[in-house]
């Protein structure tokens, strides 16, 4: 239940960077936009992000269509390292083997330098 209100918070978080952040704004304008979603690994909580200049749309589930996924072993895990969601916490949940990554690392990149905003 945490995890699905922290999701839902974080969808209520970037439609209100989009508002008030100019730097959100530019960087989501260069970057063209991104669609992006989290969930648990047996998509028991699944929620995605669909990012652009002209507005930010969530829903649940994890479409086919998404540049990047961050699919964590189960709940708890991801609320350790989605409330301190640092390279290093990412890294170590990759080595262990409770994160995954699917897609490109650069658009966690990117994704990491708009998050700063928020």
């Amino acid at each position: 239940m945490k995890l699905r209100l922290m999701l839902w918070l974080l969808g209520l978080l970037l439609k209100r960077a989009l508002r008030r952040q100019a730097r959100f704004r530019e960087l989501l304008t260069e970057r063209r936009g991104l669609d992006w979603g989290i969930a648990t690994e047996d998509l028991s909580i699944a929620r995605h992000y669909r990012m652009s200049p002209q507005g930010i749309r969530t829903g649940r589930g994890l479409p086919v269509d998404l540049d990047l996924e961050l699919r964590f072993a189960d709940e708890a895990t991801a609320l350790q390292v989605l409330k301190t969601p640092t390279q290093q916490a990412f890294l170590d949940g990759m080595m262990a083997g409770t994160v995954r990554l699917v897609g490109d690392s650069g658009d966690l990149k990117q994704l990491q330098r708009l998050l700063k905003h928020l």
